[in-house]
């Protein structure tokens, strides 16, 4: 049973005393057994239907804008149904959302950030009392099933109580320093940049554009946000939730091709950030056009995805590591930037592990993600499905075995859209790019090892750092795994996701080296620094 409610302690702040609110953690084990959720899912279901179809329009300076042309996005479950028509926003209307942010910014920042942070905890009422609508617009526009659209609201609500929380806990980052005299006194003030330009993916549509929008905001910055345009319905509830709170030009929203948006944002001298999650090919030409266009060096938040390893020790609870495993690599088929893609396991029990891992993977329920039982739905789109195949096709040719999948799910409803199978290979070489790079597909390479400090060194060899976990009953291998394994989030024994799972205020989530910009995880104590400079103050 799911707690979504509890109290918590009570946060006091010189504007009134407030008690706080967590969500309870929902994970699609949770959802097993519990009627009232799908009950309520079903009842968030029939309300988005009737949102489907609509046209929708750009936000900017608290105003409805819109483009001179517009673009349909479908659904990945089912490439008949039209979610929505949206604006097609260019350079221009780009331009008039950057310069209302930036417009808005000296009223928004001089806001005491005690009434920031109650805002943004405001914010966080309205999506829970949203929670189910908004889990099935994830479902319809990403095709994610029910139980991680729904952990996918409930994070993002407790992300933004967490940051409330320690907003109150750190008095807003303001912090009294030591003074030489009495007639001295000093003070550290973290202050915020100015306008964020932030770019979320599809795969977590609400998550990772909440994540950095309501970060920003509550740290005195303006915002412009662009979703992803496979997801940009979601991102829309999202704008609203946020803009009741704010005024006009805090936040704005536009739609519509990255291209023409990217282009406008690096070279503007009002953008002081930019937060963004995607490929690191894109992440990594933002940051370099941007640092290269602006007259002097600007903060620039990435997360770029993974390569993520699994390590399968000879000491391993087998069934334990095989749902492990399973789950990492599978829920939301695979399109997760931590999902579990390697897994080096102990050669005395590949065969046992390779086995429960394939009847594990056998039994994942693929179709239809709004029904209760489907754990893996369909891939975004064509282009995806195009990697899956070439992926599959290269094992073939690199001489690997095919140990499940390897195909689509066929038949009725899913031929409208590309439901592949899970897919589990072996027989493949560490320097083969199926190794190497990240293919955001339910496709994942097992490999045989001899020594633990073998493992290590083949799951640290990438250029990728942001998840990785271990399997293993012997605390000194799970020990020496967190001292020598380089990456930002790391687990042992994760039954319910082997490299899956960060969750607000308990595994902060942020990736090291290719993975990401700042070193400060989402989620962790620290992630609002990321949006914020140091000023020092001594007033004599």
């Amino acid at each position: 049973m799911i707690q979504t409610i509890i109290t918590g302690q009570v946060l006091s702040s010189p504007i009134h005393n407030r008690e706080a609110k967590t969500m309870g953690k929902i994970t699609y084990v949770s959802l097993e057994g519990d009627e009232t959720i799908h009950e309520q899912f079903e009842e968030g279901l029939a309300q988005a239907n009737r949102l489907l179809g609509k046209t929708h329009p750009l936000y900017i300076g608290g105003r409805e804008a819109y483009a001179g042309e517009v673009f349909s996005v479908t659904s990945p479950i089912d490439r008949h149904l039209t979610i929505g028509t949206f604006q097609r926003a260019g350079a221009g209307l780009a331009g008039a959302a950057i310069d209302a942010a930036d417009a808005a910014f000296g009223k928004w920042s001089s806001r005491p950030w005690e009434e920031r942070t109650v805002i943004i905890e405001e914010a966080a009422d309205r999506l829970e009392h949203s929670l189910y609508l908004l889990a099935a617009l994830i479902t319809l526009e990403s095709g994610k099933p029910r139980g991680e659209a729904i952990a996918e609201v409930g994070e993002a609500i407790e992300l933004f109580r967490y940051n409330a929380r320690i907003m109150w806990e750190r008095n807003g980052f303001v912090t009294p320093m030591p003074a030489n005299t009495p007639e001295q006194p000093h003070t550290s003030v973290m202050r915020p940049y100015g306008t964020w330009a932030v770019i979320s993916p599809f795969n977590f549509p609400l998550m990772l554009a909440a994540g950095a929008a309501s970060s920003a905001l509550m740290t005195g910055n303006t915002v412009v946000l662009k979703p992803t345009s496979a997801t940009p319905l979601t991102a829309i509830h999202l704008y609203h939730a946020l803009a009741a709170g704010v005024p006009d030009g805090v936040i704005n929203l536009i739609t519509g091709p990255g291209e023409p948006f990217g282009d406008v944002i690096v070279g503007s001298p009002k953008v002081a950030g930019i937060a963004f999650t995607g490929s690191r090919a894109v992440g990594m030409r933002l940051k370099r056009e941007f640092t290269a266009s602006q007259p002097y060096p600007k903060p620039v938040v990435l997360e770029m995805g993974s390569k993520n390893p699994c390590i399968v020790t000879a000491h391993a609870d087998i069934e334990k590591a095989a749902e492990g495993v399973a789950r990492g690599a599978f829920g939301a088929t695979g399109q997760k930037c931590s999902a579990t893609s390697r897994v080096y396991v102990h050669e005395s029990v590949f065969d046992a592990f390779a086995g429960a891992l394939t009847r594990h993977v056998q039994d994942l329920p693929v179709g239809d993600p709004r029904l209760r039982e489907t754990f893996m739905g369909p891939l975004i789109d064509e282009q995806a499905a195009g990697r899956f195949r070439a992926s599959v096709d290269e094992v073939r040719r690199a001489g690997g075995t095919i140990l499940c999948g390897g195909d689509f799910v066929r038949g009725g409803i899913l031929d409208e859209g590309y439901y592949p199978q899970a897919t589990v290979v072996t027989g493949i070489p560490d320097s083969h790019r199926l190794m190497k790079e990240e293919l955001f597909v339910p496709f994942l390479i097992l490999a045989p090892y001899a020594t633990l400090a073998e493992a290590l060194e083949r799951a640290n060899n990438t250029e990728y750092g942001l998840t990785a976990g271990i399997f293993t009953e012997n605390p000194a291998e799970a020990d020496e795994f967190f001292e020598q394994i380089r990456f930002g989030v790391c687990y042992a024994n994760r039954r319910g996701g082997a490299t899956t799972g960060g969750w607000p205020g308990a595994q902060s989530f942020g990736g090291w080296k290719a993975s990401g910009a700042t070193g400060k995880g989402v989620g962790g104590p620290y992630y609002l620094l990321s949006y914020m400079h140091e000023q020092a103050r001594t007033r004599l």
